[in-house]
Formats: structure tokens, C-alpha cells, sequence
């Protein structure tokens, strides 16, 4: 009666443990997915800013018509891998093409803002130093919304991968995910914005 009774509670103690498991795993997943949320909030922000920046910078860059085009491109190749990830931000290589894709927006600005400095009457149209400065404070939250949501992808990926975290994880299917990274260093800061 008595090792009944120890065995009952030791199937308790291991059945309330994995459950345990369970719970945080789906929390870690969550709050991970919250992050991503964060971040798709300042991408949107960012993208819908760059069309108004190029409506405005035309009248400017009559000659530069191809720097314009291309950042348009780059900022629809953004929005779709965008879109992509944020049906499914657990599934680690959409992450990886939106990271890769707002690296290329990135570059495409920064060629943007290059061309733009040899235009003195665009450097000092009013609009076009809002939408620059608005946009250069959407790069700083997209910045800090990357960092957080690098942060619980990471607290995720790291309980999931622990014993006996990973047996049940397998089980149920909880894949690992990516962090949003950019593929070079130069990308990693946001453009700089001189007037």
C-alpha cells in the first residue's frame, strides 16, 4: 500500500513536471511571437514612410530616376518576405528572407541618401527632412524591437533545446526559430541622415 501510494505520487510529480514544461514552452513561443508583432508594427510604419519620401524626392531627382526605382523595389520585396513572416514568425526561414530583404531596403536608402546630398534644394525641402527624420526614428524602432525580439527567440530556443525540455518539445512539435539578423555590419546601423 505504502510504495502504491510514492509511486502514485512520483507519476504525480512527473506528469505535473512535463505539463509544466509544456506551458512554458508555449509561453517562451508566445512571447517570442509578440516580439515579432513589435517588430512588424515598425516595418510598416517604415515602409509606408519610403513612398512618401520618393513621391517627394521626384521632382528632385529627375535625373536619378533609377536610385528612385530601386528603392521602391527593394521596399516591395520588404513588404511581401514582411507579410510572409508575420502569417508564420515561428518558421525560421521566412525570418531569415525578411532579414535579408530589409537588408537590401537598407542598402537601397543608404544609395538614396547618397544620391540626395548632391541635391542641395532637396537636401533643404522641409518634406523631405521630416519624412527623413521620421524615418530615421523608425530604423532606431526597428532597431530596438529587433533586439527584443532576438532576445526571447533566443530564451525560447535555449529552454526548448535543454534536457528534458527537448524530449518534450519534440513531441509536440515545437520547432526551433530564427533570429531576425542582417547579413552585413554596415547594415546593422541606421542610415545616416545629414542636412
Amino acid at each position: 500500500m505504502g510504495t502504491t501510494i510514492i509511486g502514485l505520487i512520483v507519476i504525480g510529480v512527473v506528469v505535473f513536471y512535463l505539463v509544466y514544461i509544456y506551458n512554458k514552452l508555449v509561453a517562451l513561443r508566445n512571447q517570442f511571437k509578440n516580439g515579432f508583432a513589435q517588430i512588424d508594427v515598425q516595418l510598416q510604419r517604415r515602409h509606408d514612410l519610403i513612398p512618401n519620401l520618393v513621391e517627394s524626392a521626384k521632382a528632385y531627382l529627375t535625373h536619378e530616376r533609377n536610385t528612385l526605382t530601386e528603392v521602391m523595389q527593394a521596399r516591395n520585396n520588404a513588404v511581401d518576405a514582411q507579410k510572409e513572416a508575420a502569417r508564420d514568425p515561428a518558421d525560421g526561414g521566412k525570418i531569415q528572407k525578411l532579414g535579408g530583404m530589409e537588408n537590401m531596403l537598407t542598402k537601397a536608402l543608404a544609395n538614396f541618401y547618397a544620391v540626395a546630398e548632391n541635391y542641395p534644394d532637396l537636401k533643404a525641402n522641409e518634406t523631405i527632412q521630416q519624412l527623413m527624420e521620421e524615418l530615421s526614428s523608425t530604423e532606431n524602432r526597428v532597431s530596438f524591437a529587433r533586439q527584443a525580439f532576438n532576445d526571447t527567440v533566443m530564451t525560447y530556443n535555449t529552454f526548448r533545446e535543454q534536457f528534458p525540455n527537448n524530449i518534450i518539445s519534440g513531441m509536440f512539435a515545437f520547432k526551433p526559430t530564427s533570429q531576425l539578423e542582417l547579413e552585413s555590419p554596415e547594415a546593422r546601423q541606421a542610415p545616416k541622415v545629414s542636412f
